[in-house]
């Protein structure tokens, strides 16, 4: 008996000692992707800024990106977070912030500075993994660098029938305390239905 109950000890310490290795691999494996991805996104504004005239449109070209890639994330997020349709605007505002950037950058901006109206917003960054090992060189002032993000929000937000002006209000990178992105409700977008579909 005494055995038997060492034994089942030793492999239930042994499960154990396996669960926390898989758990750091795990979380090594998103270290490692997230600095590939920031270093990636790196060399994309690089090439960015020697393929343009001006910082004006390498910001335009970033928030395009980013649209294309909100407009194609949406299903996979809504897919793995099997959330359902948001009720309002700050319910959408939440979901954006503790599951969408948790799930997809690993942090969890802060929703702050309501406006009276309740139709625009501030997701406070308090880190933001796409600047890491990023300085702006001083004929770049005008670059908003992350401005990926903003067209990934508003990409993904049209496809469910939200339209939003997304912009950048602070960043790190220009000497801010904290990066800023302001969201702005524009309207509820109609889905228009072929006839017949109703």
């Amino acid at each position: 008996m005494v055995e038997l109950l060492q034994e089942t000890t030793t492999k239930g310490h042994q499960y154990e000692e396996e669960t926390c290795l898989g758990q750091e691999t795990q979380a090594m494996d998103i270290r490692l992707n997230s600095e590939l991805f920031t270093l990636t996104y790196g060399a994309l504004v690089t090439q960015l800024c020697k393929d343009y005239e001006n910082d004006e449109e390498v910001n335009k070209q970033l928030d395009k990106m980013g649209y294309n890639i909100g407009v194609r994330l949406i299903e996979d997020f809504l897919a793995r977070s099997s959330i359902g349709r948001c009720q309002d605007f700050r319910e959408t505002a939440d979901v954006i912030s503790k599951v969408a950037f948790k799930m997809y950058l690993g942090i969890t901006p802060s929703v702050t500075n309501w406006s009276p109206a309740g139709d625009e917003l501030s997701l406070i960054l308090e880190s933001n993994p796409l600047v890491d090992f990023v300085e702006l060189p001083d004929n770049h002032s005008s670059l908003v660098y992350s401005n990926l993000l903003c067209g990934v929000l508003r990409g993904a937000l049209e496809m469910v029938q939200m339209a939003v002006d997304v912009k950048f209000a602070q960043d790190t990178l220009r000497g801010d305390n904290v990066t800023e992105i302001r969201m702005k409700f524009i309207k509820r977008i109609e889905e228009n239905l072929p006839a017949g579909d109703e």
